[in-house]
């Protein structure tokens, strides 16, 4: 009996040996218009890429070219004669350290406020049932479509009007309030709509048990916020962390507005200090544009993998 199972798996076995191999399936060739499509795709891939990439080129080229080169020789991406007396006259002409500090300490600042007070309202409109949360989330959202330049003057009165603040009396009046400080341009963005809205729409991704479960523990509101809610939410925050500080950096309009003071200038207001009626100053303009581009830049590569974390959380949802 074994040796008839044996003799028959093997005559299976030379049969299967014997029998041609099925063909491997073949790819498709492409067709005349799928090849012209491929083409015209890298084409215009390579086209935006070298526009979008070329400016900052010519930046970095130009912030190394002498005077007499960069007028003569404005198109050259490589300079004939590189030096490095723009980024010496940046620093010489004007305290644009001070700038730089004061811009670092506006950024951070106004990142901070965003953070703190945006991931407190979004969590209160994304986890909390009240009577017309929808009303409040609906002028939350309304508030986006006003032009920042509409809030300008009553923001600015407000803060001139500051009791007991820059040498007001209590009803803030004789003094300048908080005019030419740092709360000035801090406090109108401290808690911004877009941020209540960026952080309502990324805690509606975490689970509501987390916090029930706080809750039949006795927890506090604010302590479920901070221990469970704010940790998870590090993603998220980490991605309008750069969107507020570079929104801060990048600032010149109300800077200009509130601050009249030299020493209270950011960089983006003392690079205009390179342009008057009667010329610009090409080679340090752009040396303090590329000197201006690093910090955004730095945030931006530190902070990458939170933003690709951010991106697969909510994508996962």
């Amino acid at each position: 009996m074994t040796n008839t199972l044996n003799g028959g798996r093997a005559v299976e076995t030379a049969l299967a040996a014997s029998a041609p191999l099925a063909p491997l399936p073949t790819q498709r060739k492409k067709t005349t218009r799928q090849k012209v499509g491929t083409t015209a795709w890298y084409i215009g891939v390579v086209l935006i890429s070298i526009i979008t990439v070329a400016p900052l080129v010519w930046t970095i080229s130009t912030s190394l070219k002498p005077a007499s080169e960069i007028l003569s020789g404005a198109l050259n991406l490589i300079p004939a004669n590189p030096t490095i007396e723009n980024y010496l006259q940046v620093f010489g002409e004007v305290p644009f350290g001070r700038y730089f500090v004061n811009s670092l300490v506006l950024g951070i600042g106004g990142a901070a406020t965003n953070i703190f007070f945006g991931a407190l309202g979004g969590y209160a409109l994304a986890k909390l049932r009240f009577k017309g949360r929808a009303a409040v989330f609906a002028v939350f959202l309304s508030s986006l479509m006003i032009p920042g330049i509409i809030t300008m003057i009553p923001s600015f009165l407000i803060l001139r009007s500051i009791p007991f603040a820059g040498g007001n009396d209590v009803f803030g009046q004789g003094g300048l309030g908080l005019i030419n400080t740092y709360w000035a341009v801090i406090i109108p963005g401290a808690a911004g709509a877009f941020a209540v809205f960026f952080m309502k729409q990324f805690f509606e991704t975490l689970p509501d048990e987390l916090g029930e479960a706080a809750r039949i523990d006795g927890a506090s509101e604010f302590r479920i916020f901070a221990i469970i809610y704010f940790p998870l939410a590090k993603a998220g925050l980490a991605v309008l962390g750069i969107i507020s500080f570079q929104a801060g950096w990048n600032n010149f309009l109300w800077p200009l507005i509130v601050l009249n003071s030299q020493d209270m200038m950011t960089v983006q207001v003392g690079l205009a200090s390179f342009v008057n009626n009667y010329e610009t100053a090409y080679g340090p303009l752009m040396a303090g544009t590329v000197i201006a581009s690093l910090p955004v830049l730095l945030v931006f590569l530190f902070a990458q993998r939170y933003i690709i974390e951010g991106v697969a959380h909510v994508g996962s949802k």
